[in-house]
């Protein structure tokens, strides 16, 4: 009891681990020389130790208990998400910087500056001073860092600083206000502060208001469902009175619900009828958060008014329903009549034009983002309104709107050095601002050109194959050649592959470094080399010295072959760009190749429509690490008509990732009661990486042996046994038959003359009829004796006849 008094004096702390992987446990007082007779220090936990989920190391008994309800623990990591308050652990620093760079710690123009925290956000300043958010970690094995962040102006720079290392670790959030007249600086908001890597958490985290953990052990709070709130530290939430108030998940408090406005319903459209009529139908949003029964409440509006049916967007057409549908392939229209096919020697101009905005298209999407405002989570960021398409009503000033339109076959324009100029598509949109307060408009473009992991799916018969090609989707360069005009001058093909790129850069890279001495490495940002391109295939043409009296090598301009990547896939064709698998080598193995199609915006007299390209990925056991690349025989330069380029990539990285199916188990005898069962790849083996070959098993085999051969003898002997019966019977049944055939006989015979009785009273001392003794009844075993050694007409019962006795007549 007096050692749990004197804990509130002190605490206790581990040392640092030392070169054995050791540390002790000691005690630390609260305020330095306030007590004295502290514990002496004793043996720590081994360094690697930490505790699951859920739970916290006692340093007292240094061992991990649960915690209690309303609390929660990462284990090995810990979470900042509730800002109330400076967190402990965190620390804030700042300083000016003069106009000759110099920073000023301490300076009195920033003593008020500082990180403040926001409950579920912590802001940074606004002003021109430079202020670090700190904090010091120790970390015990690998981790990582991640928070949520929300950068709302240009006018302040955000660094973030980390070096996570095993150790202590110092991570620095970091900014720097730029004041431009009398324009104040939005902060940078900072929330969900979640590290890993800790070796053990010496406490629980109480569960944030708004959540609770009804357990004990829990890893997380969960939040309290709608009209429903917690406090801090809740094990359960708390109902609100749902007729006069709300609450959002995870909220702390109930809200009192706001009398009905026009913002509170919305109208839909129904199936278009044959009168090409549509009803005008209203319905609450929900959850209905408003009230009706309040004074200036708006009324839900009545539903039932028809009205003709919207027009669609130009290349859709109305399908006798409320939702409009594409134009089949081939086909045009302005949306406001039937399709219909394009004339001869034309095509359609695909692309999308949106001038009715009646519902959402399927490919956009709309959202709001908000670091300090949940609110906005829930929100639609833009709204539709027949002719246009608005912002919402943010529910605070740092709002973010979002619309998002996704073109799954645009791609943006190449540079002017690669398509000299030619533009890849356009996109082009009217709009007007209409802000009361400060607001801006941003345009963003984020496309992708490949995929970003290399990897693919298709199935093959009932079975669906998996590729990882990221070991391949590197740069793969080789000479092909020689090939000869027709005055014999000899050329070399140099080409450079790069099957995915590198995060949507195209990193093939081909250049003049035979005739342009100054380029000395191929693998430099091209941007920096005289006579260089990058694509996913590029080639260049070396005429070598000795070629029609040339004194030096000579280089041709590198071209790109592949600017846009168009998909890969197991069938031939793509976008009129054709395959053709009958100019290589058969493949060897029952897999189907795959051809990745790319399209090069450049274009020649020739090909008026650019340049397209086929790699063929084959899979190939024997050729391991990048393969071999080819081109059809016939073509050394890779092409048969000028316009699509072919290559055939033959690797062992082409192959499908391994499966269960891969492989077949051959068990061996039992020996010793014990079964060895080996693992062993099916032949040929056509695939890569995946599962691994199981280890070899042992198993005990002895009980089942044992009843194999129970049962086995029991089943022969029961064989044997209804052998024997059925002979035996068979037997006996001829006996009787026999007999019964003798006394039929007799029967007849005696039919003609029957002796006459002598008497017809029996006399005295006279027996009623002679007397018949019969022998013992033989046994089986004698009768199976008498079976084997007698004939078959001999086989009779004996029978002993008394002799008769005198009569007294």
């Amino acid at each position: 009891m007096l050692e749990n008094e004197r804990l509130n004096d002190y605490h206790y702390e581990y040392t640092e681990c030392d070169n054995t992987g050791s540390r002790w446990r000691v005690a630390i007082p609260k305020s330095p020389g306030t007590c004295t007779g502290l514990p002496e220090p004793i043996k720590g936990r081994e360094c690697s130790f930490s505790c699951g989920s859920g739970e916290f190391l006692e340093l007292q008994n240094q061992s991990c208990s649960k915690c209690a309800a309303g609390s929660y623990s990462l284990g090995s990591g810990i979470r900042f998400d509730d800002w109330d308050t400076m967190p402990v652990g965190f620390s804030t620093a700042a300083a000016f910087v003069d106009e000759f760079g110099k920073s000023i710690t301490g300076s009195d123009n920033c003593k008020l500056s500082s990180w403040v925290p926001r409950g579920r956000y912590i802001a940074s300043n606004r002003d021109d001073c430079t202020v670090s958010l700190i904090y010091s970690v120790h970390l015990k094995k690998s981790g990582s860092v991640t928070f949520d962040y929300q950068y709302l102006d240009n006018s302040i720079f955000f660094e973030f600083f980390m070096n996570l290392n095993t150790g202590t670790n110092v991570l620095y959030w970091r900014t720097t206000g730029i004041m431009l007249g009398t324009k104040i600086t939005n902060p940078v908001l900072v929330k969900n502060i979640h590290i890993e890597g800790v070796a053990y958490t010496s406490e629980c985290f109480l569960c944030k208001p708004g959540t609770f953990s009804d357990t004990a052990g829990s890893s997380v709070c969960k939040p309290c469902p709608r009209n429903m709130f917690s406090g801090r530290g809740a094990s359960s939430c708390q109902k609100c009175d749902e007729t006069k108030q709300f609450s959002e998940e995870g909220s702390s408090e109930c809200k009192d619900r706001p009398p009905c406005t026009e913002k509170d319903y919305f109208q839909i459209h129904t199936r278009c009828d044959n009168e090409r009529k549509t009803q005008i139908m209203y319905k609450w949003i929900t959850p209905k958060l408003c009230r009706e029964d309040m004074k200036n409440a708006v009324q839900l509006p009545p539903s039932g008014e028809k009205k003709p049916c919207p027009p669609c967007n130009p290349g859709f057409y109305n399908n006798e329903t409320s939702v409009c549908a594409p134009c089949p392939t081939g086909t045009f229209s302005d949306g406001m009549s039937p399709c219909k096919q394009c004339p001869a020697g034309t095509e359609p101009t695909l692309g999308f034009e949106y001038k009715w905005w009646n519902t959402l298209p399927v490919n956009m999407k709309t959202s709001c983002f908000n670091v300090g405002n949940s609110k906005c989570d829930r929100m639609n960021g833009w709204e539709v309104a027949g002719d246009h398409i608005h912002s919402a009503v943010g529910g605070s000033d740092n709002d973010y709107l979002i619309l998002n339109l996704h073109i799954p076959s645009f791609s943006p324009p190449t540079s002017s050095a690669h398509s000299n100029g030619m533009e890849v598509g356009r996109m082009t949109f009217i709009f007007e601002t209409r802000c009361t307060g400060d607001c801006q408009l941003y345009f963003m473009v984020d496309h992708s050109i490949c995929f970003s992991d290399c990897s693919l799916r298709h199935m093959l018969g009932n079975r669906t194959l998996t590729f990882e090609l990221s070991n391949i989707s590197g740069v793969a360069s080789f000479m092909n050649g020689p090939s000869f005009t027709s005055r014999g001058t000899k050329y070399y093909h140099f080409f450079n592959i790069s099957l995915c790129g590198n995060e949507g850069k195209k990193i093939a890279i081909c250049s003049d470094n035979v005739t342009d001495v100054t380029v000395q490495d191929v693998h430099s940002d091209p941007n920096e080399l005289s006579n260089s391109v990058a694509s996913f295939v590029c080639q260049s043409t070396i005429i070598p010295s000795d070629g029609r009296s040339f004194r030096t090598a000579l280089s041709s301009q590198s071209i790109s072959l592949a600017d846009a990547f168009l998909g890969a896939t197991v069938e031939t064709s793509i976008q009129n760009i054709t395959a053709r698998p009958e100019f290589f080598p058969a493949p060897t193995n029952h897999l189907l190749d795959i051809h990745f199609f790319y399209m090069s915006s450049l274009s020649t007299a020739s090909c008026e429509n650019g340049r397209g390209t086929v790699i063929t990925i084959r899979c190939d056991p024997g050729k391991d690490g990048k393969g071999e690349i080819s081109v059809p025989s016939g073509c050394p330069g890779g092409t048969c008509d000028g316009c699509t380029f072919l290559f055939l990539w033959e690797t062992l990285q082409a192959c499908p990732l391994c499966t269960s199916a891969d492989y077949h188990a051959i068990e061996g005898a039992c020996k010793g009661g014990l079964q060895e069962t080996t693992y062993v790849w099916k032949e040929p083996k056509v695939c890569n990486k995946g599962v691994k070959l199981p280890a070899k098993s042992i198993a005990n085999c002895e009980m089942i042996d044992f009843w194999l051969k129970v049962v086995v003898g029991i089943g022969a002997f029961t064989a044997v046994l209804l052998v024997i019966l059925t002979c035996y019977f068979w037997k006996k049944n001829k006996k009787l038959e026999y007999k019964y055939s003798r006394l039929v006989m007799n029967t007849n015979s005696r039919e003609v003359e029957l002796p006459a009785a002598d008497s017809c009273a029996i006399m005295e001392g006279e027996d009623n009829e002679d007397e018949i003794v019969y022998s013992n009844k033989p046994s089986l075993l004698g009768k199976l004796k008498s079976l084997t050694s007698k004939d078959k007409e001999d086989i009779f019962e004996s029978v002993q006849l008394k002799s008769p006795r005198a009569r007294n007549i």
